[in-house]
C-alpha cells in the first residue's frame, strides 16, 4: 500500500467494492425491501388523506386516521418479539423473513381490500384496514432493519446495503406520494390502491426467495443453543436471579406503562366524541419523549448498573451448578433476555462510550428534523410561493436530489470510509441551513449561484409555470437534499454497525427511536423563536447547532480509530480497519 498512488489505494478499491456489492443478489432484495418500507407510509400517512378529502370525509373524522402514524412512532415497543419469537410453520423461512414476508402480504391485502370500500360509507372498516396495514408496515420495518444487519458481509457490505435501502425508501415515497396523486387523477383512487396493493403482494412473494442469515440455522440445534444461552444466565459470575428479576420488574413496569399509555390514547381517540378526542400532535410531543425515556433511557441506566455489578462481581452467582445439572430456563429468564439483555449487552460493550454514542444519535439529524414542520409555512407563507411551485421544488426535484445524495453517499463511504462520510454529511447538513438563511433575506446569493451555473435556465425550461424566484428555491432545496442523502446513507450505515446481530431488532429500533427525539422536543421552542426573531435568525441558529453533531462525529471517529475492535463497533469502518 505504501507505494501505491492515492488513486490506486482509494478510488479503485472503492469502485470495486461498490460494483461487487451491487452485483450481489442481496442488494437487489435490499432495494425491494427498502421500497416496501417506503410505500406504505406514503399511502397510509399521505395520499390517503387526499382520497378521504375527495370522498368528503370531514376533517374531524380524518383526525382519527392520524393515529396510524403512532404505529411508526412507537414500533420499538414490540421489537423484542421479533428477536425472540418464532412464528409456527413460517419460522422455516428464516429468523427475519418469517416476519417480513407475511407483513408485506398483509399490507398488500389491506390495500386491495381498501380499494373495494367507500371511505365515507364504510369508514369503520376503512380505518381498521389502515391501522392493520400501518402496524404490519411498522413491524416489517423492524424485521427489515435487522435483516440488513444480519445478511451484510464482505461482499454485500453493510454500508452499501444501508444506502440501497434508503434509495428504495425514497423512490417508494415518490411513487406512493406524488405519482400516486397523478395516477389517481387519471384512473381513480380505488384503482390506484389496487396497483399499490399488487406491488406490495409481489414484493412479499419475491421476498420469500431472499437470502436469510438464519435459513439454514433454524433447526433443533439452534433451539438447543438458544436454551443453552438462557441456561448460561445461571452460570457463575452472572447476575443472580433475584437481582435479575428486580431489574426485569422495573423494566417491565416501565414498558407496561409506555404500552398502556399508547393503547389508552388510541382507545380514547377512536371511541370519544369528536370534540373530546385527544390531540395526536400534542400527545406525540408531550408523551412521546416520556415513552422513550421509560423504554430506552431508564432501562439503559438499569442495564448500566447490571453491567457494572457483573464486572465488579457484585450480586452475582458464586458457584457453578453441579455437573450435569442445568437449571431450567424460567418464563422470567425469557423476558429478561428479550427486554433487558439487549440493553445490558449494548451498555456492557460500549462502556462509557455510550455517552458519546447517545449524544451523536440524539443530535445527528437535528438540523433537518427540528425545522421540517415549518418548511411549508416558510415556503408558502413567508416566501409566497404557490403550491405548484413548492411541489415541483420539494417533491420532484427534491426527491431526485435525495436519491443523488444517497448514491453519492454510498460511493463516498466506499472511497473515504463510513466515519469520514458521516462527518462530512453532518457538516453539509449544518451548512445548508445557511442557504435557507439567505433565502429568508431575499435569496440574492442563491439566485446568483443559480444563474452562474445555468440552473436558472434549466428550471425556466422545466417549469414554465413558475415565477422568477422558483430557481433559487429549487436550487436551495436541491443542495439541502443532496446533503440529507449523503448524511442519511452514512448515518444508517453507522447506526447499523454498532448493534449486535443477535439483538439487532431491539437495539436498532431503540436507537432509531432516539434519532428524532431532540427535534420533536425542540419544535415548540423553535416555533416561538421564529415568531420572536424571524426565519433568518433561526436558520443561522440551527446551522450552529449542527456543528455539535460535527464535533461528536469527529470524537466518535477518533474513538473508533484508536479502539479498533475494542471500541465496541460490531462491524468496523473498513477505512479505519485498513
Amino acid at each position: 500500500m505504501a507505494g501505491e498512488t492515492n488513486s490506486e489505494a482509494k478510488v479503485k478499491p472503492g469502485w470495486r467494492t461498490l460494483a461487487r456489492s451491487l452485483r450481489n443478489p442481496k442488494s437487489g432484495f435490499m432495494a425491494l425491501f427498502g421500497f416496501a418500507q417506503g410505500l406504505p407510509p406514503a399511502l397510509f400517512l399521505g395520499t390517503l388523506y387526499a382520497w378521504l378529502s375527495e370522498a368528503e370525509v370531514d376533517l374531524e373524522t380524518m383526525g382519527v386516521f392520524s393515529l396510524v402514524g403512532l404505529a411508526y412512532a412507537f414500533q420499538f415497543l414490540w421489537s423484542p418479539l421479533l428477536d425472540k419469537v418464532d412464528i409456527p410453520v413460517l419460522r422455516k423461512l428464516g429468523k427475519r423473513k418469517q416476519w417480513i414476508a407475511p407483513m408485506q402480504l398483509v399490507i398488500g391485502i389491506a390495500l386491495v381490500v381498501m380499494s373495494a370500500l367507500d371511505p365515507k360509507s364504510a369508514l369503520g372498516m376503512f380505518s381498521l384496514l389502515a391501522a392493520i396495514g400501518a402496524f404490519a408496515s411498522a413491524t416489517q420495518d423492524i424485521a427489515i432493519n435487522a435483516w440488513r444487519i444480519d445478511v451484510a458481509d464482505e461482499e454485500a457490505t453493510l454500508d452499501i446495503l444501508s444506502t440501497i435501502t434508503q434509495m428504495g425508501f425514497r423512490l417508494a415515497a415518490l411513487i406512493g406520494g406524488a405519482l400516486g396523486l397523478i395516477i389517481a387523477e387519471r384512473i381513480g383512487w380505488p384503482q390506484t390502491y389496487v396497483i399499490m396493493g399488487v406491488i406490495m403482494l409481489a414484493i412479499g412473494i419475491a421476498g420469500l426467495f431472499a437470502p436469510d442469515a438464519n435459513v439454514a440455522d433454524r433447526t433443533a440445534e439452534t433451539d438447543a443453543a438458544d436454551n443453552a444461552n438462557l441456561a448460561e444466565l445461571n452460570n457463575a459470575g452472572e447476575i443472580e436471579p433475584k437481582t435479575r428479576n428486580l431489574a426485569l420488574l422495573a423494566v417491565g413496569l416501565l414498558w407496561t406503562w409506555a404500552i398502556g399509555t399508547v393503547v389508552v390514547f388510541m382507545v380514547r381517540s377512536m371511541t370519544a366524541a369528536p370534540e373530546l378526542r385527544p390531540d395526536v400532535t400534542e400527545f406525540t410531543t408531550t408523551y412521546g419523549p416520556l415513552v422513550i425515556i421509560a423504554t430506552v433511557v431508564l432501562p439503559a441506566l438499569i442495564a448500566a448498573w447490571l453491567a457494572k455489578a457483573r464486572r465488579d462481581g457484585r450480586n452475582v452467582i458464586r458457584a457453578h451448578a453441579a455437573e450435569g445439572v442445568r437449571p431450567r430456563a424460567t418464563f422470567a429468564d425469557h423476558l429478561y433476555r428479550a427486554l433487558v439483555l439487549p440493553l445490558v449487552e449494548f451498555v456492557g460493550r460500549m462502556g462509557w462510550s455510550l455517552v458519546l454514542i447517545l449524544a451523536l444519535v440524539l443530535t445527528y439529524r437535528i438540523t433537518d428534523s427540528i425545522w421540517g414542520v415549518f418548511a411549508y409555512p416558510f415556503y408558502l407563507g413567508e416566501l409566497g410561493y404557490t403550491g405548484d411551485e413548492v411541489a415541483f421544488a420539494s417533491k420532484f426535484f427534491g426527491v431526485g436530489a435525495i436519491l443523488a445524495g444517497l448514491a453519492l453517499g454510498g460511493w463516498l463511504i466506499t472511497v473515504l470510509g463510513r466515519m469520514a462520510t458521516l462527518t462530512m454529511g453532518a457538516a453539509l447538513a449544518a451548512a445548508t441551513n445557511l442557504l435557507y438563511a439567505d433565502l429568508a433575506v431575499g435569496g440574492q446569493a442563491m439566485q446568483a449561484a443559480s444563474d452562474a451555473i445555468g440552473f436558472t435556465a434549466l428550471i425556466a425550461w422545466m417549469a414554465p409555470f413558475g415565477s422568477e424566484a422558483l430557481p433559487r428555491l429549487t436550487f436551495t432545496i436541491f443542495w439541502e437534499n443532496v446533503a440529507i442523502g449523503i448524511a442519511g446513507a452514512a448515518y444508517i450505515a453507522w447506526l447499523s454497525s454498532i448493534v449486535a446481530k443477535q439483538y439487532a431488532a431491539v437495539q436498532y429500533a431503540l436507537l432509531a427511536s432516539l434519532t428524532l427525539l431532540v427535534g420533536t422536543l425542540g419544535r415548540g421552542a423553535l416555533g416561538q423563536m421564529i415568531e420572536d426573531r424571524g426565519y433568518y435568525y433561526v436558520f443561522v441558529f440551527t446551522a450552529l447547532i449542527g456543528t455539535v453533531a460535527v464535533v461528536l462525529c469527529i470524537a466518535e471517529w477518533i474513538r473508533e480509530a484508536r479502539g479498533g475492535r475494542a471500541s465496541g463497533v460490531v462491524q468496523p469502518d473498513p477505512a479505519i480497519a485498513a
